[in-house]
């Protein structure tokens, strides 16, 4: 523990980010990659109803899972709270009840959507054409996501504990097996949309049981007993109230994917579905490496804030907005040019490659300002202050991209829904910066 204290309390923050940041990203980069395959295997082997149900089936696996990760980010924040202030026994307590609450969780999810599946994709949005191969892919995955939401719980824990690099492993191990077992099952033997479930579910156990594995060993310095699974009031509360902010997110996310399904359905087609499902890979694709820096900020701004050492904390956001803005202008310039030749990669279907470049394109047009809606709502959750966290979190994909892909289709067609995406990135941008500005103001060491 005191090499890390060392580390994240005294080592110049630009490279403290970049020892974070890095390996976050190339695992986060290893995951983007795996579902680009994995999509362009369906997508080329398969058919575009394929990757219609993919867009349908992915989302309900991440959102019992996103539970595990709430109670993981969420924990994470305390976790690294404790170290910073040098409390190892709470942290260790806090990690016992993280396990509980995950399994107890998301073994009740997956149960109720086993009993329920056609009503669950039906609402998810499997319309049309899209319930029939939906059904295979959906009954196999859901019985991995209980790993998934273990490796979803287990990552950000790892990141706090300044151990970056086993994180990214844990990402590269299942994408890799993913990515393998994909061309057996589908090309190979010909399982279709069974053998595309089966290989995404064998991945999600290597994830999940490579970090288990990790955080119980003497590796993690969170070693613990059976004692510690026991569930504490006080824990739970305070897992709660930081993992709830991931949880509405997910949450939200569920929600806008059922709408956003509807509404794609309603004024397009199935193809369109596949459309926003070419462009939700792509988005997890080329933003890894903003991604890795906010997950590489979170721990540095929390043990900082922990350890009341707020100038540290002041440089770590500023470096972390300078470092993302850099990034999200040079990916835009990537996606103006490049956006047919990113659709071909997916398919040769003529409907797709007309209405997805135009799509990318659109939907992206804000890409060079959210790098600080990304780290500014970042911030609070790190923090340990839930509330502005929660209200930052909504913004974007609540309060106002909802709203916006109800109202727009009715005026614009399609291409109402596309734009709906920069223009709720602006607005969101826009209050972060408001809400942050005023909390740094208060910072005085």
């Amino acid at each position: 523990m005191n090499q890390i204290a060392n580390e994240l309390s005294t080592e110049k923050v630009s490279s403290l980010l970049l020892k974070q940041s890095i390996p976050a990203s190339i695992g986060i980069l290893v995951m983007s990659i795996n579902m680009i395959v994995d999509t362009i295997f369906v997508g080329q082997w398969i058919g575009v109803l394929a990757i219609a149900a993919i867009t349908v089936v992915l989302p309900i696996g991440f959102l019992i899972s996103s539970i595990g990760m709430a109670i993981g980010i969420g924990g994470s924040s305390v976790i690294s709270l404790a170290l910073g202030a040098d409390k190892v026994e709470k942290a260790k307590k806090v990690f016992g009840n993280q396990i509980s609450l995950t399994t107890l969780s998301s073994l009740i999810l997956v149960t109720l959507c086993l009993v329920f599946e056609e009503y669950v994709l039906r609402l998810f949005g499997a319309n049309g054409n899209i319930l029939e191969p939906a059904l295979p892919y959906f009954r196999v995955i859901i019985i991995g996501v209980p790993f998934l939401a273990y490796a979803m719980m287990g990552n950000p824990i790892i990141r706090a504990l300044g151990k970056p690099t086993y994180a990214m492993i844990a990402l590269i191990l299942p994408a890799v097996a993913n990515i393998i077992l994909d061309i057996i099952f589908i090309k190979a033997l010909g399982w279709g949309m069974f053998g595309a479930g089966l290989a995404t579910s064998i991945a999600y156990a290597v994830c999940g049981l490579f970090i288990l594995g990790f955080l119980l060993s003497k590796k993690s310095n969170l070693k613990i007993g059976l004692s510690y699974l026991k569930l504490e009031k006080s824990i739970v509360s305070e897992i709660s109230s930081l993992g709830s902010i991931t949880l509405v997110r997910q949450g939200t996310v569920s929600v806008l994917t059922i709408i956003l399904n509807y509404s794609l359905f309603k004024y397009g087609n199935e193809s369109s579905v596949a459309v926003f499902g070419i462009i939700n890979r792509l988005m997890m694709f080329i933003f890894f490496p903003v991604f890795g820096i906010v997950q590489g900020f979170l721990p540095i701004a929390g043990y900082n804030y922990g350890a009341e050492l707020y100038d540290r904390v002041k440089d770590v956001l500023n470096t972390a907005n300078k470092y993302g803005t850099i990034l999200c202008v040079f990916i835009f310039i990537a996606v103006y040019f490049l956006n047919y030749e990113m659709t071909a990669v997916f398919t040769n279907d003529e409907e797709l490659l007309k209405q997805t470049p135009n799509a990318i394109l659109t939907t992206l047009l804000a890409t060079p300002f959210i790098a600080f809606q990304l780290v500014g709502a970042s911030y609070f959750q790190a923090v340990g202050k839930a509330k502005p966290a929660l209200i930052l979190t909504l913004l974007r994909q609540s309060i106002f991209l909802i709203p916006f892909i109800i109202v727009l289709p009715m005026f614009f067609g399609l291409d109402g829904i596309w734009f709906s995406f920069p223009i709720s990135d602006l607005l969101a941008t826009v209050v972060t910066y408001v809400y942050v500005k005023k909390e740094i103001s208060l910072l005085k060491n």
